[in-house]
C-alpha cells in the first residue's frame, strides 16, 4: 500500500533503460532503488559521502517484479525502513506508476554501516539514526 511509505521520490525513466523487449530492463530497478536510498541519505539524513567517518555498504538486495514499465514513464518510488539495527538498516522500497497505487516492483536493500578506514561495522550515529527512525514502519 502506497500510504505505508514515509518518503517519496519521482524517477524518470530514460530512453536507454528500455531493453529489446520494449520495457525497462530488470537491472534498472536496482539502480533506481540504490539512487533513491542514497539521495535520501545525502539530502535528508545528512550522510557525508566524501568526508564522513562511516559509510553504508550494500550487503543484500532483492527485488520482486509485479509489472512492467517503459520509457518515458516516471516511476514513483516509496521508501521506508523495515528494520533499524545498531549498524545495519533494511530499506524497503515500492516502485509504482504515477498513480502511486499500481505496483511495479518491491525491493529491499540492506546496508551495514562501517568505518570508512577500517571497514569494520560501526554504530549508526546522528543525525542518520534520527532521520532513519522517522521511516521505520511499525512492527
Amino acid at each position: 500500500m502506497s500510504a505505508d511509505y514515509g518518503h517519496w521520490q519521482s524517477v524518470p525513466t530514460r530512453w536507454k533503460d528500455n531493453d529489446v523487449y520494449g520495457h525497462v530492463n530488470n537491472a534498472v530497478h536496482y539502480s533506481i532503488m540504490d539512487t533513491v536510498i542514497n539521495t535520501w541519505l545525502i539530502r535528508t539524513a545528512g550522510l557525508d559521502i566524501h568526508e564522513g567517518s562511516a559509510i553504508g555498504l550494500c550487503v543484500e538486495s532483492h527485488c520482486v517484479y509485479k509489472g512492467s514499465v517503459a520509457f518515458p514513464e516516471v516511476i514513483q518510488v516509496g521508501l521506508r525502513i523495515g528494520r533499524l539495527g545498531r549498524s545495519s538498516v533494511h530499506y524497503e522500497l515500492g516502485l509504482f506508476r504515477a498513480d502511486r497505487e499500481t505496483l511495479i516492483a518491491e525491493g529491499r536493500f540492506v546496508h551495514v554501516f562501517v568505518d570508512r578506514e577500517s571497514r569494520k561495522p560501526t554504530e549508526i550515529g546522528e543525525p542518520l539514526r534520527s532521520a532513519m527512525q522517522k521511516l521505520v514502519i511499525p512492527s
